[in-house]
């Protein structure tokens, strides 16, 4: 299977860039694989931090104080 994929520039910091070459060469993957892989996962942790934000959307506000008195009264601080 044939996936198209796009060009792109990017800049990395040198040691950035020899640690990913030093990975590349360790796991046989190329560059272009580890970044894509890492771009991947970091998005994926946005959306799931986003499908939590908006799960958590109707819950009620409280203050600071408030949390801390209904942490002091469950035994957890």
């Amino acid at each position: 299977m044939h996936v198209v994929t796009k060009r792109s520039t990017v800049y990395f910091a040198p040691e950035l860039h020899h640690a990913l070459r030093v990975k590349a060469a360790h796991t046989q993957k190329s560059v272009s694989d580890l970044v894509n892989e890492a771009v991947r996962l970091a998005l994926l942790e946005d959306e799931q931090d986003l499908a939590v934000f908006e799960n958590r959307i109707h819950e009620p506000i409280i203050s600071y104080e408030e949390l801390l008195k209904d942490l002091k009264a469950h035994g957890k601080i």
